[in-house]
């Protein structure tokens, strides 16, 4: 089977790139969107993998924490577009914006994890699993309930319009942004876990909290700051999704959220680097695999099969590797 994958994959490949539908200049911008799109996945799933290292379950509610970042984003821009900072400094603006968002999503994520997972901690795993996919409804029917069902469209934002031209480049704005953000938002994260006092006692709690309490760490605190940051990581997210795809609604969090525990998982789920690569893959191979795979074997509507095309190759990727590619991060009495 792995042998006939390869082959239909390499075929596929083969007769699209011979046949010349497609300049350099289009499959470079189908990389460069899979890129940015790929760069909010891993973002989200970031706090999917965080949460799973240290208490070793999925929180399915976090889509909807990132949704609520992406309806702060909509309802800070749609303000912040009327006032005098906007029109002189818009990158100040959207920074104000993105720290609202960040802001926003992690006290829900605190709030989650206070209400509903904290007091149920020690259950069993499917009561913590039950738990997350209430919460998630919980959090999609609060907001429809306070904000409608339509979908609420983000201003335009003038500097973000158009392309930026580089020697023998050029890439829109936007990508620009999201890619660069994205990039900054990961390498901190990465700094905090592995140069800070906070970020080794979650490293710790992760790998033993028996031993991380005997230690002199506070292990509920601890916790309640993975959620925390990894809510402010969707938060940012929701900001860059809401500008990249300009429109957000009470369900927003769902596909995304479902795309980004795949790439958590892809990457080796646990594991906060595995999952910022497995979100840069999948969204890459959701934007280019249609075209570069599925054209090339004659399968008719190849873009609306995107979505098929990302979760094959999470499949693909597990046959192949189990763990994911940089695999799991567990401590061994939940391994």
């Amino acid at each position: 089977m792995r042998i006939a994958v390869v082959v239909l994959v390499v075929v596929g490949a083969f007769n699209s790139l011979t046949s010349g539908r497609l300049s350099l200049a289009q499959w470079r911008d189908l990389v460069v969107f899979g890129i940015s799109q790929g760069a909010v996945y891993g973002l989200i799933a970031l706090g999917y993998s965080m949460v799973y290292g240290v208490l070793g379950f999925i929180n399915f509610a976090h889509g909807e924490v990132f949704m609520i970042g992406a309806m702060t984003g909509f309802f800070a821009t749609a303000a912040m577009v009327r006032t005098a900072l906007w029109a002189a400094a818009p990158f100040v603006a959207l920074f104000v914006v993105l720290i609202l968002c960040m802001t926003v999503s992690a006290v829900a994520a605190l709030v989650l994890e206070r209400v509903a997972y904290r007091p149920l901690r020690g259950r069993p795993r499917l009561v913590m699993f039950i738990t997350a996919i209430g919460a998630s409804f919980f959090l999609q029917y609060t907001v429809r309930g306070l904000f409608g069902p339509a979908p609420r469209n983000y201003p335009p934002v003038e500097v973000l319009q158009g392309w930026l031209s580089l020697p023998g480049f050029r890439i829109l704005k936007i990508h620009l942004l999201v890619i660069v953000v994205a990039v900054l938002m990961m390498t901190l994260l990465y700094l905090y876990i592995e140069k800070t006092k906070a970020g080794r006692a979650m490293r710790a709690v992760a790998e033993d909290q028996d031993t991380a309490r005997l230690m002199g760490i506070d292990v509920d605190r601890t916790i309640a700051r993975v959620f925390v940051v990894g809510g402010a990581m969707a938060g940012a997210a929701g900001l860059l999704f809401g500008l990249l795809f300009q429109s957000v609604n009470f369900f927003s969090g769902f596909l995304p959220g479902i795309k980004a525990f795949a790439a958590a998982v892809l990457g080796g789920i646990g594991n906060p680097i595995g999952a910022m690569l497995g979100g840069l893959i999948l969204g890459s191979v959701e934007s280019v695999g249609p075209s570069l795979v599925l054209f090339g074997l004659d399968i008719p509507s190849a873009h609306q099969l995107k979505d098929v095309v990302a979760f094959m190759a999470l499949i693909l990727v597990l046959i192949f590797k189990p763990t994911g590619l940089l695999g799991e991060r567990v401590s061994e009495d939940r391994g």
